[in-house]
C-alpha cells in the first residue's frame, strides 16, 4: 500500500523494493511452510494421544465419560483458546518465529509433565498448560504462511499447513495403539512429548521474520488496531460472522469424531486397540491430508475469478460426505464402518482450507494473526471443547437405554450439528465478495 493509500502492483516473492528491502526466495519459504507444517504436526501429537487412552485413564481414575469429555476437551479448549488472544497480539507486533518455539517449548514440556501426574486433577492441570503452549502455535503461523504466499498460493499453503494436524493425529493412532498395546499410558505422553523440545530450536534457529505484508508488497504503515477494533472490525462483516458460526459447529464434529473414534471401535466393534490405531491413523492421517489439501487448490483455482465459489464449492464437496458419515456410525458391520468412515474422513475436512483463507483475507495486514486467533478462539471452545464434552455427556445419558450403543448415537448427534454448520457457511458465500473488499 503506498502512502496514498492506494494498493501496489503485486511484485514477484522476494523482490527488492524501497519497502521491501528483503529478499526471501520461493523456495525458503516452502522450507519455512514445511517446519511450520513440522510444528503442527506436533501440535496434534500431543493434543490427540489422550483420546488413545481415555479408557485406561479412565479405570485407572474412576472417571465417567463427562468427565472424560472434560479432560480431553474443556480442560485443553478453555485457556488454549483464552490465552490464544493476547499471545495473537503480541504476534501481530512481535517476532512470530520466537513466538512459536517458545509454545512449542511449553506444550511439549508439559506433555512429558502429563506422563508424571498422579491425580486426575494433576493431569487435568498438565492438559491445561499444554493448551496454553499451543496457544501460541496456529495464529503466528498463519499470519507467516500469510505474508510468505501471496494470494494465488496462499490457501493451498494454508491446507499444507492444516495438513499437519492430520498427520498429528494419525500418527498419534498409529504410535498410540502399539504405546497403549505394550506401555502404560503415562510412557506415552512421555515419548510423544519430548521430541518437540528438538524442533522448538530448528523453528528458533532456520526460520526468518518476514516483513508485514511481504508476500502482497505492500505494508502495514498505520493499520495497527486494538483488540476491539479488531473485533469489530472482523464482525461488521456479515460473511465473517456465518464463517465463525458454520466453521464452529463443523469443527464440533470433526473434534467428536477424533477424540471418541477410537472409543467407538473399541466398544462397538471390539476392534483391539493396535487394530484401532492403524486404521483410524491411515484414514485420519492420510484421508484428512488429502481433504484438506484437496480443498486448498479447489479454492485458489476458484477464488480468484469468484470468491462466492471459492467458499461454496469446498462446503458442497464436504455436505456431501455426511451421509457417508451417518453410515460409518450406524453400521453393524466392522468393515462397513471402516469402509464408510475412510471417504466420510477425506470430504469432512475439505472445507477447512477456505476457512483459514477467507478469514486471513478478511482482516487487515496487521489483524490477520489476532483474525486467526478469534477464529480458533471460536472454533475451538465450540469444537474442542464443546465437541468431546457434548458427546460424553450424551453418551452417559444415552446409556442406561442403549448400553455400550450410547456412543453411537451421541456422535450422531454431533453429525448433525456439522450439517447445520455447512448451511450456515453456504450462507456466507452470499456476502464474501462485498465483505472481501473493506480488508483492502
Amino acid at each position: 500500500m503506498n502512502s496514498n493509500g492506494k494498493v501496489s502492483p503485486q511484485k514477484p516473492l522476494g523482490e527488492v523494493t524501497e519497502e521491501n528491502p528483503v529478499i526471501l526466495s520461493p523456495g525458503y519459504a516452502n522450507y519455512v511452510l514445511g517446519v511450520l507444517f513440522v510444528v503442527y504436526v506436533f501440535n496434534f501429537i500431543d493434543r490427540q494421544v489422550m483420546s488413545v487412552f481415555i479408557g485406561p485413564i479412565k479405570q485407572e481414575f474412576g472417571a465417567s465419560d463427562t468427565a472424560m469429555g472434560l479432560l480431553v476437551g474443556f480442560a485443553f479448549a478453555l485457556l488454549y483458546t483464552v490465552a490464544g488472544i493476547p499471545i495473537a497480539r503480541w504476534a501481530d507486533s512481535g517476532n512470530r518465529r520466537s513466538i512459536i518455539a517458545i509454545g512449542l517449548t511449553v506444550w511439549s514440556a508439559m506433555t512429558v509433565a502429563s506422563g508424571l501426574a498422579r491425580s486426575f486433577v494433576q493431569l487435568a492441570i498438565a492438559r491445561v498448560f499444554v493448551g496454553i503452549g499451543e496457544a501460541a502455535g496456529s495464529p503466528p503461523a498463519h499470519s507467516l504462511i500469510a505474508d510468505y504466499f501471496p494470494l494465488s498460493r496462499r490457501a493451498t499453503a494454508l491446507a499444507i499447513y492444516s495438513a499437519g494436524a492430520f498427520v498429528g493425529s494419525g500418527l498419534a493412532y498409529l504410535g498410540g495403539g502399539y504405546l497403549r498395546e505394550y506401555f502404560d499410558w503415562r510412557t506415552a505422553f512421555i515419548v510423544v512429548g519430548a521430541p518437540g523440545l528438538l524442533v522448538a530450536l530448528l523453528v528458533r534457529f532456520t526460520v526468518k521474520e518476514p516483513p508485514r505484508g511481504y508476500s502482497e508488497q505492500r505494508t502495514a504503515e498505520g493499520e495497527s488496531s486494538t483488540f476491539v477494533q479488531t473485533l469489530r472490525f472482523l464482525a461488521a462483516s456479515r460473511s465473517w460472522l456465518c464463517l465463525m458460526a458454520g466453521f464452529s459447529l463443523l469443527s464440533l464434529t470433526g473434534y467428536a469424531v477424533l477424540m471418541w473414534g477410537f472409543e467407538f471401535f473399541g466398544r462397538i466393534h471390539e476392534m483391539a486397540p493396535i487394530s484401532i490405531g492403524n486404521w483410524m491413523g491411515l484414514i485420519v492421517g492420510i484421508g484428512g491430508s488429502i481433504g484438506t489439501i484437496a480443498g486448498g487448490r479447489l479454492v485458489d483455482r476458484l477464488a480468484p475469478e469468484n470468491p462466492a465459489r471459492g467458499l461454496r464449492a469446498p462446503v458442497l464437496v464436504t455436505l456431501a460426505g455426511f451421509p457417508l458419515g451417518a453410515a460409518f456410525l450406524l453400521a453393524d458391520s466392522q468393515f462397513l464402518s471402516l469402509l464408510c468412515f475412510a471417504p466420510f474422513y477425506v470430504l469432512l475436512n475439505v472445507y477447512v482450507p477456505a476457512m483459514y483463507a477467507y478469514n486471513q483475507n478478511l482482516a487487515r495486514l496487521r489483524m490477520r494473526a489476532t483474525a486467526a486467533a478469534i477464529m480458533l478462539f471460536v472454533t475451538n471452545i465450540v469444537g474442542a471443547g464443546l465437541g468431546p464434552l457434548v458427546v460424553g455427556v450424551l453418551s452417559d445419558y444415552f446409556a442406561p437405554e442403549f448400553g455400550v450403543e450410547s456412543i453411537r448415537y451421541a456422535l450422531l448427534c454431533a453429525l448433525a450439528l456439522g450439517a447445520l454448520g455447512a448451511a450456515l457457511l453456504l450462507v456466507s458465500s452470499r456476502t464474501v465478495e462485498r465483505d472481501l473488499l473493506r480488508s483492502r
